[in-house]
């Protein structure tokens, strides 16, 4: 049995392997939140979530493969060609130049064949294919010690989000007992303003700072980006119309001593009930500043 005959045969138990991967949803989470003994990524509900999820995948079965034929093949060459079966060094085999071709090959394509698909994705990811749609909206974010402030851009409705009171009360509560906190179901990932928008919209986010470096992250939506003083950084965001709920996330910059308080919860509404809550927000924001008007 020549060399290559060898290599392909070990190859072949990797492929079945592939193959199921291919076909099953094992480990697959279909949930927006973690959950205990969770082992893997949880897919989203954009499509830029869904792409991270994806290239994740495809990154783990590869690794799975490779592992899978490289200890098999150590495990069977450890067991099949020992000393004490009286083996003896195969130099045809250890030198060939075909299996050294192979080897050198095979992870080239890997990495290409790989490339190509993360290439696409962050293409679409940043908004780089040229042909991306036009934003519908737009919302400043700043990120505060250790708050967020909203701004919904010619809308004329801004405001802060903060973890809620009664988190809030429970932290700083040396009493406070462990039924209490399991009376409080989103305990420190609550707050008191959430960031309400619309399904089905595509959403432009610019993110900025006031005072230190934070990030805005909620996983369902499949990106995080820094907010940094003195600069600008863009996002952008399109929920479907199937996917309206609550998301939650964090601040994932070390931005000080509260760090761990500075929850995001995202609300998404559809279309008709997001238009009524910022009609509200709108008369909101029009009474509280009619005595400031009139006092001047």
């Amino acid at each position: 049995m020549n060399a290559v005959t060898k290599a392909s045969r070990l190859m072949r138990p990797a492929a079945a392997l592939l193959a199921f991967a291919a076909s099953t949803a094992a480990w697959a989470h279909q949930g927006t939140e973690p959950v205990r003994w969770q082992l893997n990524l949880i897919p989203g509900v954009t499509a830029t979530s869904h792409n991270a999820y994806h290239a994740h995948m495809i990154m783990l079965w590869i690794c799975v493969v490779i592992g899978v034929v490289v200890f098999g093949a150590m495990t069977y060459a450890m067991f099949k060609f020992r000393k004490s079966k009286g083996a003896v060094a195969d130099t045809g085999f250890t030198h060939s130049t075909v299996l050294e071709a192979i080897w050198t090959v095979i992870p080239i394509v890997i990495l290409i064949g790989s490339a190509i698909p993360a290439t696409r994705m962050v293409v679409a990811q940043y908004n780089a294919d040229n042909n991306a749609a036009p934003a519908e909206m737009t919302v400043k974010i700043t990120g505060y010690q250790w708050m967020w402030q909203y701004d919904y851009v010619d809308q004329g409705v801004g405001f802060t989000s903060r973890l809620d009171r009664e988190s809030d009360r429970l932290r700083q509560n040396q009493g406070t007992t462990q039924a209490e906190l399991a009376a409080h179901p989103n305990y420190l990932r609550d707050v008191d303003n959430p960031l309400v928008l619309p399904a089905d919209t595509r959403i432009r986010f610019v993110l900025t700072a006031d005072d230190v470096i934070h990030a805005w992250w909620v996983p369902a939506l499949g990106w995080k980006q820094d907010a940094i003083p003195g600069m600008i950084n863009e996002a952008w965001t399109l929920v479907p119309g199937d996917k309206v709920g609550t998301y939650r996330g964090v601040c994932a910059e070390l931005c000080g001593k509260d760090h761990g308080f500075m929850p995001i919860v995202v609300k998404v509404l559809p279309k008709a009930e997001y238009q009524a809550w910022l009609a509200r927000q709108k008369a909101s924001a029009a009474a509280a500043a009619a005595p400031a008007v009139a006092a001047n």
